[in-house]
């Protein structure tokens, strides 16, 4: 009988057409396997958490579909504490079901920092200073000194503060500057369109002070935007230093900013052209 006689069985055709079932069978078991563990199409957008609590995303059902942890904090004064500010993925984006979602919140106290000694430094030199410190600038006050725009004095409140001393970050430092011998007066800055961290900043640099806010649509340090201000931001009068502007606020999700700003920009370089003068801080005393 020779070796291949057993091609000629009918048994084992049945037997190999068999084998080819089962492993088909067991292929498709394996990769139904494979698509549960996976999750193999099951795809979920990533919500935008901003502004919300870990408790409050949790008290919404979230942590059924991702997993959440806070990798960093931030000290924010005018957030709500523990809110978050950042996430990775970023919202929309396209993810499996238990997937980490990646926070940073705001802090519930702010960090420590050393304050500076920014006496004899130039405003420019101190506001720069203070922001890399995490500290804010409140009041600027001019009073009778030879160097213009020179640091007299550094206070925390109404009191001197003095360097190396350990303050929290983000506490607000009022600074008293010389006039120079000669008066200084300023153009009104372009405030149209800026949030109210970045309004503040451009007046200091300007040599000049935020007064009165209002906030039409209520206090929102995210979509609040300079709607109006007075003196008028296209005023022809020049401000002395140390002036006060007050701000008016809108939302910009209520307002088209781009168009309201373009606006501004040109009648603004018009007003430029006429002084025929770019105000800078200078630094020189």
């Amino acid at each position: 009988m020779g070796s291949w006689y057993f091609l000629r069985k009918r048994k084992f055709y049945l037997h190999f057409l068999l084998a080819i079932g089962l492993s088909f069978i067991l292929l498709w078991i394996v990769l139904k396997s494979l698509d549960a563990f996976t999750r193999h199409g099951q795809v979920f957008l990533v919500p935008d958490f901003e502004g919300q609590s870990l408790s409050d995303i949790e008290g919404q059902g979230y942590n059924e579909y991702f997993s959440f942890k806070i990798i960093d904090s931030v000290y924010f004064k005018s957030r709500k504490k523990g809110s978050v500010v950042l996430q990775n993925p970023q919202p929309g984006a396209k993810v499996k079901q238990g997937r980490h979602i990646y926070l940073t919140v705001v802090a519930q106290l702010p960090k420590k920092v050393l304050m500076p000694n920014l006496k004899n430094l130039s405003l420019r030199q101190a506001l720069v200073t203070l922001e890399s410190k995490g500290l804010e600038v409140g009041e600027l006050e001019y009073i009778e000194y030879f160097a213009k725009n020179a640091i007299i004095d550094q206070l925390l409140g109404e009191e001197p503060i003095e360097p190396d001393t350990e303050i929290p970050k983000g506490s607000i430092i009022n600074l008293v500057l010389g006039k120079g011998e000669a008066t200084t007066q300023v153009p009104m800055p372009l405030l149209i369109g800026l949030t109210t961290e970045q309004a503040a900043a451009l007046l200091h640099y300007h040599s000049l002070n935020v007064g009165q806010e209002y906030f039409i649509e209520g206090f929102d340090p995210i979509h609040s935007r300079v709607y109006k201000t007075e003196p008028d931001v296209l005023s022809n009068g020049l401000l002395v230093l140390g002036e006060k502007v007050n701000l008016w606020y809108r939302s910009d999700e209520l307002v088209n900013f781009d168009e309201y700003v373009r606006q501004f920009k040109v009648d603004s370089l018009l007003r430029d052209t006429v002084f025929n003068k770019n105000y800078q801080i200078e630094d020189e005393y």
